[in-house]
């Protein structure tokens, strides 16, 4: 089992007092320690060492947030920050998150448990928290204003409730929203059954993480929150691909994802090799009677969809988002479409006053991931990541299924590409071409029409009466 210290060690924590000085330290003395992160990589679960027991989830590119039992209640301490997220690797941007992070560590808990959430504001302006989806005192729900008096920068509120539903939620600022959700401010939040349930199947692995869009221009570091729909880093756990980790697998695991969206925009998110059931959304567990196979299942805004399906194909299998302009990083939007086009004659000329000059898209996008041409610093490229036949041609949000059957049960280290079997790979096809065949009736016509005795017949034309008119 994993302690405490064993998840420190492994997952790079720091235990560390928040400096700000506007924060009082005789204050902070009571309160939990805050646990900061600073990797970007996924981190293991944090299997409870105290409390009642769980299966623990694995957030993609993230890691579950430590607590303490006090008298009986959880205990976990959140510091709203300014943050830099490794948005891939050598590609940083300046954020604003909880705990090192954006988004903030997953928080989990089991149903019935009494949760005390103190949350410690570092941030510029004021803020709060909303507890997306839960069931708790209409005071303690975060909303600005309404529900609460902002917690302005240097502060530390209090959230007591108590978990009384499982599921899968999500946390983010109710103060500000425009601002803060657009710099990242977002987290998961897992509530366990506290025993066996009729509509929750116990799995092998259980992944979380939350879909996001960023507005950075090429070359800068600060997302632009005014942006409304046009944005150009689409984003699983604020990761893009291909710096998104691999969900790893064993070979005939049951295995649960769970997907929460904080974009602007629907995500159609899609498994390729195995079927999967619809087990859940932020209200709580579907009934087994409204579920059925799928490949694709739609996550709108504001949505928590939880999957599960059984991972009997070993391979290395995609997983992405189906909006197709949602793979690809910035610099992919405003490309005129060139294909077709020849420019040989009119590049000649240009490249004799701008020699650096080169056509884009004239054959289409993927000659993209070949060129070497030259970026503003801290940009990632429109689409990269190659895998063992080349590039992949992918960017945003990506990642990879790996089912392999030597897998370890709990371990999630990268096994590698996957090794086909012989015969098992498509190939180039470098003989004869058979004939091809030959409809029986040209037309294609599904019922032949009846062939009928032809006839002559003369059709007269009468005009009605009336109106100035006459019979014809």
């Amino acid at each position: 089992m994993l302690t405490r210290r064993d998840f420190f060690r492994g997952a790079g924590a720091v235990t560390a007092a928040v400096t700000a000085a506007s924060v009082s330290k005789v204050a902070m003395a009571a309160l939990p320690e805050p646990v900061i992160q600073t990797k970007a990589e996924t981190m293991p679960p944090l299997t409870p060492a105290s409390g009642r027991p769980y299966n623990p989830v694995v957030t993609l590119n993230g890691w579950t947030l430590p607590w303490r039992m006090n008298q009986g209640v959880k205990e976990f301490h959140l510091v709203a920050e300014p943050v830099v997220r490794e948005m891939s690797p050598g590609f940083r941007a300046h954020l604003w998150g909880y705990n090192g992070q954006s988004p903030g560590p997953t928080i989990e808990v089991v149903e019935g448990d009494r949760v005390r959430m103190f949350v410690t504001n570092k941030l510029p302006e004021h803020t709060s928290i909303h507890w997306h989806g839960q069931r708790l005192p209409n005071g303690m729900d975060g909303v600005a204003g309404l529900n609460q008096k902002a917690i302005q920068p240097g502060k530390t509120m209090v959230y007591e409730f108590v978990a009384r539903r499982p599921g899968t939620f999500m946390y983010h600022p109710h103060a500000d929203e425009m601002t803060q959700m657009a710099m990242g401010m977002m987290g998961s939040w897992v509530t366990h059954p506290k025993g066996k349930h009729p509509l929750i199947d116990e799995v092998d692995r259980d992944f979380v993480f939350l879909l996001n869009a960023y507005d950075v221009d090429p070359g800068s570091y600060t997302p632009k929150i005014m942006t409304m729909m046009d944005f150009n880093l689409w984003s699983w756990n604020s990761r893009i691909f291909p710096g998104i980790d691999p969900l790893v697998v064993r070979k005939n695991d049951k295995v649960r994802i769970r997907i929460g969206n904080l974009t602007m925009t629907n995500h159609p998110i899609h498994l390729h090799g195995h079927e999967f059931l619809v087990t859940g959304t932020d209200g709580g567990p579907t009934p087994r009677s409204t579920r059925w196979p799928e490949v694709t299942t739609d996550v709108a805004v504001g949505q928590m969809r939880q999957v599960d399906f059984l991972a009997d194909e070993e391979g290395d299998w995609a997983f992405h988002c189906h909006k197709s302009h949602h793979t690809m990083n910035a610099m992919g939007h405003d490309v005129p479409t060139m294909i077709g086009i020849d420019h040989r004659g009119v590049v000649k000329q240009i490249t004799n006053l701008l020699p650096d000059y080169m056509v884009m898209a004239e054959r289409g996008m993927a000659d993209m991931t070949e060129m070497e041409m030259p970026l503003p610093d801290n940009t990632e490229p429109m689409m990269g990541g190659h895998g063992p036949f080349g590039s992949v041609e992918m960017g945003g949000m990506f990642s990879i299924v790996k089912v392999r059957k030597d897998q370890k049960p709990g371990d999630y280290k990268d096994p590698g590409w996957y090794q086909h079997p012989q015969g098992t790979v498509a190939f180039e096809w470098t003989g004869p071409l058979a004939d091809p065949a030959r409809f029986q009736a040209e037309g294609g016509l599904s019922m032949p029409a009846k062939k009928l005795p032809m006839k002559n017949v003369e059709v007269q034309v009468r005009k009605p009466a009336g109106h100035g008119g006459r019979k014809q």
